[in-house]
């Protein structure tokens, strides 16, 4: 049986959290163990977890630092059937350093799809920069396959919709250890997201939109390990956390207020920032009647330059989300904003967000003593 909590990511900024920690058996804590000198770090979106009885074991060989043992692991390779984690994990200083040297010497390839983009782009350079191997292949649209596309010096072929399952399965055959990281459009969230389980290959969605009912019961059935999250900037995601705390420990503090909300975003972004209806839901349970349709999407250049003040060099690549309370008599006002220029922010939480999930799935075969 799979239990699935439904949780909001946290952040402790000081190892003296402002807030007192939730009661062990509450779910909303789990702790990360990326690195043993950080203060601990929650998880975002919905952790689903399984007993290991679910699956059936058998003897296998596997090789770590040199020694090799046996051990038991589940059937079909460890990567293509384990429990299920939908989740972005997040740090602070030299974490992503951290986490890497934690894990066996095992190169950790990924596969960024769509690498045409501009978030895919700046996705393969963080990821070069951290020292992951870029698996020269990746899925795009039908009008760029055949393409080549040079990120880094390095040449990825572009596969377009056609037997995509088949050369996914060639890939990670090729790449036993491969995590897929998905920044496509929101039209194809849910068919990649099946794509990805049916084959096993876990996998990161920073793609917003798409069914994510739908999304979260895919991933839980198919017992592929995956980080599931509209937002992949880790300071962001801090800030979201204090949020649903508040919200959590302050329920109705907002009764009656109205609630104004805008956010700009590129061009480009066809969908509501998922951000900001994360933050609407917070706002909701602190008692503020607000629907998401009220949510003012900002896309046009000449309105983001002279109302909302984006630089006109970020342009093509930015987030300003801006909250207004205002209190029944109009007398007071409160107001929350946060505006990001250009992409590193998300590429470097997606590294984050790799790492982390290559720790999950590559400790569930080396386990790593404490």
């Amino acid at each position: 049986m799979f239990f699935l909590y439904v949780i909001v990511s946290a952040l402790y900024l000081s190892p003296s959290p402002p807030f007192p920690p939730a009661p062990p058996s509450q779910p909303l804590l789990q702790r990360y163990p990326s690195t043993r000198t950080l203060p601990p770090v929650l998880i975002m979106a919905s952790l689903i977890k399984a007993p290991s009885s679910v699956f059936p074991s058998e003897k296998l060989q596997s090789v770590s630092r040199g020694k090799t043992r046996h051990r038991s692991i589940p059937k079909k390779a460890a990567f293509r059937l384990v429990p299920v984690a939908l989740s972005l994990s997040m740090s602070t200083g030299t974490a992503e350093h951290d986490q890497k040297s934690n894990l066996p010497d095992i190169p950790i390839p990924i596969m960024v799809n769509s690498s045409t983009g501009k978030m895919g782009k700046a996705v393969i350079k963080a990821a070069d920069s951290a020292g992951l191997h870029i698996v020269p292949v990746s899925f795009g649209s039908e009008k760029a396959s055949g393409q080549t596309v040079e990120v880094c010096g390095k040449e990825i072929l572009v596969q377009g919709p056609s037997e995509r399952e088949s050369i996914l399965a060639s890939v990670f055959q090729d790449y036993p250890n491969l995590i897929v990281v998905d920044y496509t459009v929101p039209g194809t969230v849910n068919e990649n997201a099946e794509l990805y389980c049916k084959v096993g290959v876990p996998f990161v969605m920073g793609t917003s939109g798409g069914d994510r009912d739908r999304l979260y019961k895919t991933v839980e059935e198919s017992k592929v390990y995956a980080v599931v999250s509209p937002q992949m900037g880790k300071q962001v995601v801090a800030f979201l956390a204090a949020m649903e705390i508040m919200a959590e420990q302050f329920p109705g503090a907002f009764s009656g207020y109205s609630l104004q909300v805008m956010e700009s975003h590129q061009a480009s972004k066809l969908d509501t920032s998922g951000t900001a209806k994360a933050v609407n839901s917070c706002f909701q349970k602190l008692g503020v009647s607000f629907d998401m349709g009220q949510i003012q999407m900002i896309r046009d250049p000449k309105q983001q330059i002279e109302m909302v003040g984006v630089p006109e060099e970020h342009l093509s690549g930015h987030a300003f989300h801006l909250y207004h309370l205002t209190s029944p008599d109009q007398t007071v006002s409160f107001e929350f904003q946060h505006n990001v220029c250009g992409r590193s922010i998300y590429a470097e939480g997606t590294v984050d967000a790799v790492l982390f999930l290559a720790k999950k799935v590559l400790l569930f075969i080396f386990p790593l003593p404490l």
